[in-house]
């Protein structure tokens, strides 16, 4: 079970850099990951080695891991590999202590079954699970290090799912099959999707985190959506004639002008006094900070067009700089509003020399950070002129999506030079039963009703219910112990 971060005994803490693969190329997304400087604390506890804590080199691969994941293999009608490598997936947002994850392919070239057709299985993956993200801090990200290294199986599909339907049929199916093991952790985002979704002339894009087969429905569609839309946004921008500016300061726009002229007289520097309702820019100012801002030529009212229900063009670049540490951008198609008044628009238009049919956008911060975001701004609205990016996108709660990083590429992988190749034997290993299978066979051999033989064979009681009657307990008295009787303990505690 996961420790409560009270129960730590220890802290320490990591800066992570990218590193170059074994072709010598450093990943795009692990590159932009480090462009924020952050500082990563780790949670250790009584049960944390040296191994996690990146003090100590890692031992052989575990024995009963890989014993698991070719029972998996098998289940997918999979093809074990006969030497097992493995290397280093650069990581480099602070959730291994290495700076990498270690990962290796066990099998591939599978299949399933769905009610609208096959989807054949590209890997089998077995690698280590990341740390545990605990919270925000006011230099970078506080981890637990009370899950790293617990083994993980990734499965990866081909290319063979047509809808949103069958995204979730699939999911569906290697959950099952996964669970028929008796070897994995259950619960809500023990096993989670990484769905990856692409239309024609769209993109390939990740969704990441997906923890719910309810979820991948609506998740699908809303991305089929974004694209569809941004792909519009793409074609209106071609007739438009649009393009994007480049970043100016229009910090003046917003200070108190009299008060800043008696300061540089007096002191001969500049010390921005902020003249502005909005709170947003005026404590960026108050604090040394300053504003940016770039007109996008053609754009006016394209950057405040709906792209996923509640999120828009805009809200896609406001993510971009919120991964460069800002907190995110104001524009044009949605101002006046948040304090920023109908003068202030005018004069920020005529500051960037933005017409009619042009929109602005901009961010206020401290100096560094706001170079930062307005170059993510520039850099994705140029995107948003020709297609829709290839993306890793993070899964929000109400189904939509918001950008995380970019694609990553084989730059992230490298050997692990540390751990010795493996030569499975899937001979060793028995194929496990079903829990389709397990259904049929309490009903048959105890006697048990189809439901509460279902609620069994996919029960969390699963293994704990065929010991006990291996031990001679009565299968009905047994079954329905475990799934009422302790629900109704439960209740009544």
């Amino acid at each position: 079970d996961l420790r409560e971060p009270e129960a730590a005994q220890r802290t320490f803490a990591r800066y992570l850099h990218p590193t170059k693969s074994e072709l010598g190329e450093v990943d795009e997304a692990a590159l932009e990951e480090s462009m924020v400087d952050r500082e990563f604390e780790y949670l250790a506890y009584d049960s944390t080695c040296l191994v996690e804590e990146d003090d100590e080199p890692p031992h052989r691969v575990d024995r009963e891991a890989m014993t698991v994941t070719m029972e998996i293999a098998q289940l997918l009608n999979a093809a074990v590999a006969d030497q097992v490598h493995v290397m280093r997936k650069i990581v480099v947002d602070g959730s291994n202590t290495t700076g990498f994850q270690r990962t290796m392919r066990v099998a591939g070239e599978g299949a399933i079954e769905t009610d609208s057709g096959t989807v054949r299985i590209e890997d089998l993956m077995l690698e280590e699970e990341s740390a545990q993200r605990v919270a925000e801090t006011d230099s970078g990200v506080r981890y637990s290090l009370d899950r790293l290294g617990i083994p993980l199986v990734e499965i990866g599909t081909k290319p063979d799912i047509r809808s949103p339907e069958q995204a979730r049929a699939a999911a569906e199916r290697i959950g099952m099959l996964l669970r028929s093991t008796g070897q994995v952790k259950r619960g809500l985002g023990t096993i989670r999707q990484d769905v990856n979704v692409s239309i024609a002339e769209g993109a390939r894009v990740e969704i990441k985190g997906v923890q719910s087969l309810d979820d991948i429905d609506d998740i699908v569609r809303n991305e089929v959506r974004r694209q569809v839309e941004l792909l519009d946004i793409a074609e209106e921008l071609t007739e438009r004639d649009a393009g994007v500016g480049d970043p100016q300061d229009v910090t003046e726009v917003f200070e108190d002008s009299e008060a800043r002229s008696a300061s540089d007289h007096a002191s001969g520097q500049q010390s921005p006094r902020a003249d502005t309702d909005s709170g947003v820019i005026g404590g960026a100012l108050s604090g040394g900070g300053n504003v940016m801002a770039v007109r996008l030529e053609g754009f006016d009212g394209l950057v405040g067009r709906e792209i996923q229900p509640d999120r828009r063009l805009g809200t896609e670049l406001s993510d971009h700089a919120k991964r460069h540490g800002a907190g995110g951008i104001f524009h044009t198609d949605e101002l006046p509003a948040y304090g920023v008044t109908e003068d202030e628009v005018d004069a920020l238009r005529d500051a960037v020399d933005a017409g009619p049919e042009d929109a602005v956008a901009l961010v206020a911060d401290d100096p560094e950070t706001t170079d930062l975001a307005i170059d993510a701004v520039v850099e994705r609205a140029e995107v948003a002129l020709a297609d829709v990016p290839e993306e890793t996108r993070d899964a929000n709660e109400d189904g939509t999506t918001r950008y995380l990083r970019p694609l990553p590429g084989a730059a992230r992988m490298y050997p692990e030079t540390d751990v010795p190749p493996v030569e499975p034997n899937p001979t060793e290993v028995d194929q496990p039963e079903l829990l389709t299978e397990k259904v049929e066979r309490y009903q048959s051999e105890y006697d048990l009703g189809a439901g509460l033989a279902e609620q069994v064979a996919y029960g969390e009681y699963m293994p704990l219910f065929e010991a006990v009657v291996d031990e001679g307990i009565d299968p009905t008295l047994a079954a329905g112990t475990l799934e009422s009787t302790l629900t109704e303990l439960r209740r009544d505690d």
